[in-house]
């Protein structure tokens, strides 16, 4: 048995109208589902982007066809990383100007791979960085 690689990740912020404007119109990501205050989840490659709102998500546990999602949450900001290839950072740096989104960072990492670092709405620490970064293959990516 093995893992194959990171399904879903999530993010949690206090305003959801926010996060979905931050990561569907200026990121691009495709919105799934959003379900009123709780969540917002978004297609990412082949995996999933949760947000959720902490207060909907650690005092009102979900159910599914009878089945109850455990209760989760976090206060304050966390950190994700999404996958890009190092041939669209200039892109994405013009966009993340063009939306008045300040960098905080970039890294030239010493095994190589580049990355590019800011916030979302809830202060969050999102990253845009190179696959080399890890060691893994960058052509593995969709174009």
């Amino acid at each position: 048995m093995e893992l194959h690689g990171v399904l879903e990740t999530a993010v949690y912020v206090d305003d959801l109208d926010a996060a979905e404007d931050f990561y569907g119109r200026v990121l691009g990501l495709s919105r799934i589902n959003r379900d009123r205050n709780r969540h917002v989840f978004f297609r990412c490659g082949a995996g999933v982007f949760l947000v959720f709102n902490p207060e909907a998500t650690t005092n009102d546990p979900a159910s599914v066809d009878g089945n109850m999602v455990p209760a989760h949450g976090a206060h304050g900001p966390s950190h994700m990383a999404f996958r890009v290839r190092d041939d669209e950072l200039a892109a994405w740096r013009e966009r993340l100007g063009r939306e008045h989104i300040a960098i905080e960072s970039e890294i030239a990492w010493p095994r190589g791979g580049h990355s590019i670092y800011f916030r979302d709405p809830a202060g969050n620490s999102i990253e845009f960085a190179s696959p080399k970064l890890w060691g893994l293959e960058e052509d593995k990516l969709p174009t």
